[in-house]
Formats: structure tokens, sequence, C-alpha cells
């Protein structure tokens, strides 16, 4: 029996009015954007929905933002009474996934993503650190470049997004020597990404043992849905390992496209990406062409979801 997967987006997919009509349009979607608004004492709502694109992007408004529209759509959803048989999210994400699952409450998980977004931004002064994405590529070739531009500086894989797109960040000089050794390999195309420091690298340990110490005082619930980590690419055993995974997973590789194959494994034929935009739904075509792939953030996209269900 085929099987469907809920995935839920990262940072980078945020824009202004993200979930504006379903907030309009369905009550638990009005609660859900006032509850998170409550849990961090901030107007998400005018934030997301007439707020400068500038102060969305600041990383610790960006990831309270998108968990809250993600959480808002997914709950839209649910009135459809769909079970995913697995759960996963891109980085941020991967909070989202938890808290669909049952892991963390929409209470908690916000102001943990608040925090979770200003020690990444703090980590890494400006103009010490960059990521790039190598296009076209195998990933033995990008492990190959980041390894022979480390005489220059850390320079590490950040993403394996997939088939042909690698995100590798660290420190300036490095990142851009092993971008030039990625197109003497044959990468087709090398670009800059316009994100604020190096994350899933090892530059970002600091802030993850900040993160550690305030995912040690968060309260958490039951799994209900099992739920795919970006660090391991695998099921998680028991909830016991999930606040270790989520300290690993700042400074550690993305592993999407492992990920995406894992749940195709067990059988998934079926992907709904949940939240702003359709990033996923382009990596799980670029995976494989055949799968089934949907995508909600929005009223319209919500009802042909019902309707071809």
């Amino acid at each position: 029996m085929s099987k469907t997967a809920f995935l839920f987006s990262g940072q980078g997919a945020q824009y202004i009015g993200m979930g504006k009509d379903l907030y309009d349009t369905f009550p638990i979607c009005k609660q859900t954007f006032e509850e998170a608004s409550d849990s961090i004492g901030m107007d998400l709502v005018k934030l997301i929905f007439e707020g400068r694109k500038e102060e969305l992007d600041l990383t610790e408004n960006t990831q309270p933002a998108i968990v809250t529209m993600s959480l808002a759509a997914f709950r839209a959803i649910s009135m459809y009474d769909i079970v995913p048989d697995v759960v996963a999210g891109l980085s941020l994400g991967e909070y989202s996934a938890l808290t669909a699952s049952g892991y963390f409450n929409l209470k908690e998980v916000i102001p943990l993503v608040q925090k979770r977004g200003k020690y990444m931004q703090e980590a890494v002064p400006e103009g010490v650190g960059k990521m790039s994405a190598v296009l076209g590529l195998s990933e033995d070739k990008v492990r190959e470049a980041c390894e022979e531009a480390n005489i220059f500086g850390i320079v590490e894989p950040a993403n394996f997004n997939c088939p042909g797109q690698i995100v590798i960040g660290g420190e300036i000089k490095a990142v851009d020597e092993a971008g030039k050794l990625a197109k003497e390999k044959g990468a087709v195309k090398v670009i800059d990404l316009p994100v604020s420091a190096p994350f899933h690298t090892s530059m970002l340990k600091p802030a993850a043992e900040k993160l550690k110490v305030v995912l040690n005082s968060v309260e958490i619930g039951q799994l209900k849905y099992p739920v795919i980590s970006n660090v391991t690419a695998d099921f998680i055993q028991n909830q016991n390992q999930v606040k270790e995974l989520l300290y690993q997973q700042v400074m550690n590789s993305v592993l999407w496209e492992q990920s995406i194959r894992k749940m195709i494994e067990f059988g998934v034929t079926k992907f709904i990406e949940i939240g702003p935009g359709r990033t996923l739904s382009g990596f799980v075509k670029k995976i494989d062409r055949r799968l089934s792939v949907l995508n909600v953030e929005d009223t319209n996209s919500l009802m042909n979801f019902g309707k071809i269900r």
C-alpha cells in the first residue's frame, strides 16, 4: 500500500503575506498565528503579513515565522483526516515536523526556534563565513573539493539537497576556493547564497552549545508519527534521541536527499510539502520524477489537496 510523507519547509522559503488567506479563512489557522505571537510576545501576524522583507529575513524572525505558518497549514490539512506515515523537515522544518508529530507543542517550539535563529545569527560574525550551492557535481567530488580547500580555512558540505545540488559552507576564502575547485572538477555552476552565516557547519558549534541548554529545559510529548532525522537520514528510534539530534543538526550536514531516499525505501510514493514555497517539492522531483508531490501553503493548494488526496 502506498504511503504518504509530510515534508516541512526550511529557512529561505519565507515571503511577506505567507499564510494570510489561511489565517483569514480558517479559525484554527488564525488561532495558530495568535498563539505563536503570544508565546514570544511579538506580533508575528503584523510581521508576516505587513512587515518589511528585510525584517522577516532576519534569522531570529524567519525561524518562528516559518514554523508558525507551516503549523497553521498543517492544522488546516488535519481537517481532512489524513494521517502521514512519516514526517520530516529541512533544517528548521524538522522543528515543524516534530511539533506536528506531537514531540513539541506550539507554545514551546516558537520561543525555541526564535532562540535557535538568534544563536545561529550570532555564532559567526558578519563577513567571516558564507555558503555556496554547487550544481551538477557528485557528492564525492564536492567532498574532495572541500578537503583540498581546507588549507585556506574551514569549508564543509552543509546540505545534500538533491542530485546535483549540494551546499557548502565555511570561511569565505575556503568556500571560494572550494567553489573554484568544484568548477575545475566539472560543476556546472557555483552560486553564492544570501545567508548570514555558514549554517550546518562546525563553525556553528557555539550556537549548538547555547541551543543545547535551552533544549534541555523544554518539555516534550510522545512522537505520534515516525520522524526522519536530518543528521542520520534515518528514523528517530527513540524520542530520547531527539534533543541530541537537534543539537547535532545545527553544526552537521543536512542529509535531505538521503532522507527522501529513506522514505522511498519505506514505501512512500506521495509527498505533501507543508509551509511556504515549493523548494522541497522540486528536490523530491529531482530525486524521482515518478513520485506524487503536492504542496499546501494557501487555501487554493489546500483545496487541490482535498480534491486529489
